[in-house]
């Protein structure tokens, strides 16, 4: 991105389908306030400035007349906004910098990615024509969810940067959602085929974020507190845009400036359970897995260590930033609005048919609320692949959600009501829709939908529905976003 970056987010329905009631109206009104809530400018805006020679980043303080010396590094769907907007707060302040960007995903495998890593514009900018202080931070692109070649390249270049960084050197790290596969170092003795076999096997197995990045930590030489390892003894200002439900500075982006709690025991316990066969995983995974286990390989850096001393990491986006604007909106449009959680997770079949559930309580008893009513949630539901469909975990919370919201006995079926779930980074999975938005009418063979689902297929069953949406990459990531209206 550039100092242009849009303010708001455009969000289109699949063009097949019937005009949306005002139910799902609402619906996307919701999700569109949330993602623009957490745009890197609204966020950055909010967050930083600079007062004389004192930078402010939340809480923090920062005298910039003590560092002879200010780099920008990091990773993440987030991360091109971030320093887009940094440079527009910091100016000429800033010496260099290097930030590993979302090179648009990989839907046509590892040749069609490589084609895009590293090139276009700064080192990656997507043929931009980046000028005075954003010019400054270069971008290079890598993939997501699985590294790419860029990744490793973006990650090298992230290190030897900081690697030069001295005690009068002030180090903005810029850590946001994606950033575990935008940002890869590989460990001594794994390659990059060995961790983008290691990452789709755990996402297909349906591990949760904390556990995939317990492993991708003690195979990186980036993660798991190693960036700030690297870069001291630099004073190193995190910024965080969290897309994981408790905000663990260890697990967003797989903590390259947080302390690791984890160890190379808790990432074999991860392969065994969702590899027990061991067919899946790459042995040069395993093998350095089980030396770091025996002490053999030096761990990642733990709370006390060292090397945080000169360390603080500010969460300045979340779930929360977005389901909050959200709730303002669906009250400026007339209804009662509930955040019921932003930590919610499990299979995202299971969570369409809990929403289901939320909403027939509101239609049919009023409770939690009255109609009109919004509740929100968010969090991060995974998918345990055992089919060949395609789609995302929102793709199968909203089809799951939508077979009942389509039974001829549910409360809603007579209602003006809908239900959308939508990944806020506008990528449900490797799709490229953000999510969906469901009603009544949407699923109208309620078997056939079912059977999508065990097929993993959901987008097969929802195109041509006009529940599909569309909004490009967003520029942020802070987790998936779920919304239920029921109309009066």
């Amino acid at each position: 991105m550039t100092s242009d970056e849009p303010r708001s987010v455009a969000v289109e329905r699949d063009a097949r389908g019937e005009p949306a009631g005002p139910a799902e109206r609402t619906a996307v009104d919701c999700f569109r306030a949330g993602v623009e809530a957490a745009l890197p400018r609204a966020v950055i805006e909010r967050a930083v400035s600079v007062d004389g020679d004192t930078l402010r980043i939340a809480d923090d303080g920062y005298d910039l007349a003590a560092y002879d010396r200010l780099v920008v590094v990091g990773g993440g769907k987030a991360a091109d906004g971030v320093a887009t907007a940094l440079a527009s707060v910091l100016g000429d302040r800033i010496d260099a910098g290097v930030v590993v960007v979302d090179g648009g995903g990989n839907p046509g495998g590892q040749d069609e990615q490589d084609e895009q890593d590293g090139q276009g514009g700064q080192d990656g900018q997507g043929g931009a024509d980046p000028t005075g202080a954003d010019a400054r931070i270069d971008r290079v692109y890598g993939g997501h969810p699985v590294p790419t070649e860029g990744s490793v390249a973006g990650g090298t270049r992230v290190l030897d940067l900081v690697a030069d960084a001295g005690a009068e050197t002030l180090v903005i790290a810029v850590v946001t959602g994606g950033a575990s596969a935008l940002l890869a170092a590989p460990a001594a003795g794994v390659d990059l085929d060995a961790l983008r076999t290691t990452t789709s096997a755990l996402l297909d197995a349906g591990a949760e974020i904390h556990e995939i990045n317990a492993v991708r930590k003690h195979l990186s030489r980036v993660k798991g507190g190693r960036l700030a390892a690297a870069a001291a003894p630099a004073t190193v200002a995190g910024l965080a845009f969290s897309d994981v439900v408790d905000n663990d500075l260890g697990v967003i982006g797989s903590g390259p400036t947080a302390p690791d709690d984890t160890g190379f025991a808790d990432a074999l316990a991860t392969l065994d359970r969702y590899d027990p066969s061991g067919d899946r995983v790459p042995g040069s995974v395993r093998d350095r897995l089980e030396r770091g286990a025996r002490g053999e390989v030096e761990g990642t850096p733990a709370a006390g260590s060292s090397v945080f001393e000169r360390v603080r990491t500010r969460v300045l986006a979340d779930g929360l930033t977005a389901l909050d604007a959200a709730a303002a909106a669906a009250w400026e449009r007339g209804y009662e609005p509930l955040v019921l959680s932003g930590r919610l997770r499990g299979e995202a079949a299971d969570s369409g048919l809990t929403h289901a559930g939320v909403a027939e309580g509101i239609a049919a008893s009023g409770t939690p609320l009255r109609p009109p009513a919004v509740v929100l949630s968010g969090g991060e539901t995974t998918v345990t692949v055992t089919g060949d469909g395609e789609g995302g975990p929102n793709l199968a919370c909203a089809l799951a959600a939508g077979v009942e919201f389509a039974s001829s006995e549910s409360p809603l079926r007579d209602r003006e009501c809908a239900f959308l779930a939508a990944d806020t980074d506008g990528r449900d999975g490797s799709t490229a829709y953000a999510g969906a938005v469901v009603g009544p009418d949407t699923v109208g063979d309620r078997s056939a939908a079912r059977d999508a689902l065990d097929d993993d297929d959901a987008l097969g069953f929802l195109e041509g529905t006009g529940a599909l949406l569309s909004t490009g990459a967003t520029g942020t990531n802070v987790d998936d976003f779920r919304v239920i209206v029921v109309a009066e």
